[in-house]
């Protein structure tokens, strides 16, 4: 068993980061944190006139998940283990993709004002899938709002993921290719990513698991 304390289970939309998080919060009694994008009235707007709601909608998910992990992520004696679904760095990743220019540049002056008081996880675990897999997924779940989301911007959000990561040099980052594991009905290919992210330490720096 590891001494992580603090672990964040991230990857594009549709990958299964809550479904895999809310299971190893489960199996570990860790303490839980989930994105509450659900909550967020911008969201379905959003999908429908990206252009008119991208701003209030980064700048709604930057308060939010600024506020939540101030309030839960705190030391718990009886749940030492945090696992989060997100990372609080993904609002640069999605603002990127949805903010022209200008309005990213101001978004990103705030974000490093707050950021800074936030700690990093001690393991950054990223599912990685192939686009036709996110949408064969995002459309199993059948989230109305979700519905059109395109290839292409699915892409573009795996492109900036993988920047992101590629100049996290002080991250430890656990990249898995989650492409041939059913970690929701196959107790076999859940146990798999459990070993991968239990079994050792990783270092600084980006590992990668095909499976």
């Amino acid at each position: 068993m590891t001494n992580y304390r603090f672990i964040v289970i991230e990857g594009n939309i549709g990958a299964g980061k809550t479904t895999l998080s809310k299971k190893i919060a489960a199996d570990y009694n860790a303490n839980l944190i989930l994105e509450r994008f659900a909550d967020n009235p911008f969201l379905p707007k959003f999908y429908q006139n990206p252009e008119r709601y991208s701003f209030p909608l980064e700048l709604s998910f930057l308060a939010d998940r600024y506020r939540q992990l101030k309030e839960e992520l705190t030391p718990d004696l009886f749940k030492p283990l945090t696992i989060a679904d997100y990372y609080f760095m993904k609002s640069l990743i999605f603002s990127k993709q949805t903010l022209s220019d200008d309005e990213y540049n101001l978004y990103k002056q705030l974000f490093d004002i707050i950021q800074k008081s936030l700690p990093k996880p001690d393991l950054f675990v990223f599912l990685s899938m192939s686009t036709e897999r996110l949408l064969y997924q995002i459309s199993l779940r059948g989230r109305e709002y979700e519905q059109n989301i395109t290839a292409q911007y699915l892409e573009k959000i795996n492109s900036n993921y993988i920047e992101f990561i590629k100049q996290q040099t002080n991250l430890t980052t656990l990249i898995i290719d989650a492409n041939n594991l059913n970690f929701v009905n196959n107790p076999k290919h859940y146990q798999k990513i459990v070993n991968a992210i239990f079994s050792k330490e990783y270092k600084q720096g980006t590992t990668t698991i095909v499976k």
